[in-house]
C-alpha cells in the first residue's frame, strides 16, 4: 500500500523534529512507519537488532500500525520496554509487561523480548540485571511518549536526573503521574497505583541513537506547549528531547493545539 503524507505542520525547535497530523490513527501510522524504515535499516548490517518500546494510551495506534506491517525483520529484533510498576502483578489491566504481551509480543514473532519483572523479590537487583543487559545490548532505536507532568518512562520532575549515574532505578511516582494513570483507565483511583516503579533513566534514554516519540491527545497539549516552549530543565523533562540528536516527535491536531504552529 502507498504510504500516504499526513503531516498537517512540520518543523524543528533545537535538535527535535516535530510533525503534526491530522488525528491518533494517522499519527500512529506516521510514526510506525519511521519505525519500520529504521528496523529495515539497522537489520541490512545487524543480525541482531536491539530496540525499546514504550506503552500506554499514546503508544495503541502506533503498535496497532505497526504490528500490521508485513515484511519487517522482526526474526532480528531483541526488544525492551521502559518501565514497569513495582509489585502490580502481571494479570493487572494495567501491567505494562501484559500489555507489551498483548499488542506487541502476541502480534509479531520476535528473536527476544525482555522483560522487567516488577514482581521480582529485590527490585534493586532486577535494575541491575535489566541495566546490564541493557548495556550489552546497546538499543538503537527506542520508542516514548510523554507523560502529562513532561516524565519520560517514569522519570517524573521530582527525581528526573540528566546526569543520573543508573541506567535502570527504582522511582518514586508523583501525584499528577498517578492521576494521568486513572485518566487513562488503567486503575481506578490513584490510590491504586503502585507507589514505585522500575524505570529507565534519562541517560539510557538519550544514549540511543533514534528517538520516536508518539505524543497524541488533547490530554497532552499543555505538556507539548512546555516540551517546545520551557527551558530545558528538569521542570519538565520531556525538554531534553530537543538536545538529543536524532529525535521526532509525532503529534495529533489535539496535542498540538497550543502550540504555534508553523509549515
Amino acid at each position: 500500500m502507498e504510504a500516504v503524507d499526513t503531516v498537517v505542520s512540520a518543523f524543528r525547535v533545537g535538535m527535535m523534529n516535530v510533525e503534526v497530523h491530522p488525528d491518533r490513527e494517522s499519527l500512529g501510522t506516521a510514526a510506525a512507519r519511521a519505525t519500520a524504515k529504521v528496523l529495515r535499516e539497522l537489520a541490512e548490517d545487524q543480525d541482531t537488532v536491539a530496540a525499546i518500546f514504550a506503552t500506554g494510551a499514546s503508544q495503541l495506534a502506533t503498535l496497532d500500525a505497526l504490528t500490521k506491517m508485513e515484511g519487517l525483520p522482526w526474526e532480528r529484533v531483541h526488544g525492551f520496554h521502559l518501565d514497569e510498576y513495582v509489585g502490580l502483578p502481571i494479570d493487572h489491566v494495567a501491567s505494562f509487561r501484559a500489555y507489551l504481551r498483548k499488542h506487541l509480543t502476541q502480534k509479531v514473532r520476535m528473536k527476544a523480548f525482555y522483560e522487567i519483572d516488577g514482581t521480582a523479590p529485590d527490585p534493586e537487583d532486577e535494575c541491575r540485571l535489566y541495566a546490564g543487559r541493557l548495556r550489552a545490548e546497546a538499543p538503537r532505536l527506542c520508542l516514548l511518549g510523554i507523560g502529562e507532568n513532561g516524565h519520560l518512562a517514569f522519570n517524573d520532575p521530582a527525581i528526573a536526573r540528566f546526569n543520573d549515574p543508573l541506567d535502570v532505578k527504582v522511582v518514586e511516582l508523583d501525584p499528577e503521574c498517578k492521576q494521568q494513570q486513572v485518566a487513562e483507565g488503567w486503575f481506578k483511583s490513584t490510590d491504586e497505583v503502585p507507589q514505585h516503579a522500575i524505570s529507565l533513566t534519562i541517560p539510557a534514554l538519550m544514549r540511543v541513537p533514534k528517538l520516536i516519540v508518539s505524543v497524541p491527545g488533547s490530554r497532552k497539549a499543555a505538556v507539548m506547549r512546555r516540551t517546545v516552549e520551557e527551558a530545558i530543565s528538569s521542570k519538565c523533562p520531556a525538554t531534553i528531547l530537543r538536545s538529543h540528536p536524532d529525535v521526532t516527535v509525532y503529534l495529533d491536531k489535539d496535542s498540538a493545539a497550543e502550540l504555534n504552529l508553523r509549515a
